[in-house]
């Protein structure tokens, strides 16, 4: 943290995600997806290792860069995309509220 956000002992945010998958869907269940599997990804990659953890202390590559709603959403996608490289869905978004109208949106390189 910097500026006048820095204190030793940080601050906290309650971020809110929104991930937006594409693809066509199954002509039988008409999912492009399970939602079970999404919940599931979501929880492995970002709600485990980020939830309530000190970000600069706790989950790398934070430890390296600051932590910034920009960053964040560029280590979500990166943590995503290689679950959804294969098969029929596909990650087209990810963003993340700091506030409700203030957020960061990443849709990869």
């Amino acid at each position: 943290m910097y500026g006048d956000e820095s204190h030793p002992r940080g601050h906290g945010h309650n971020f809110v995600l929104e991930v937006t998958l594409e693809g066509d869907p199954d002509p039988v269940t008409g999912m492009v997806v399970d939602l079970k599997q999404v919940k599931a990804i979501l929880e492995q990659e970002v709600i485990s290792p980020m939830d309530h953890r000190h970000l600069n202390a706790e989950v790398p590559p934070f430890d390296r860069i600051v932590p910034t709603t920009e960053n964040l959403a560029v280590e979500i996608w990166r943590r995503l995309e290689p679950h959804f490289r294969e098969g029929a869905a596909r990650i087209r978004a990810v963003r993340l509220y700091e506030t409700e109208d203030l957020y960061v949106e990443y849709a990869g390189r």
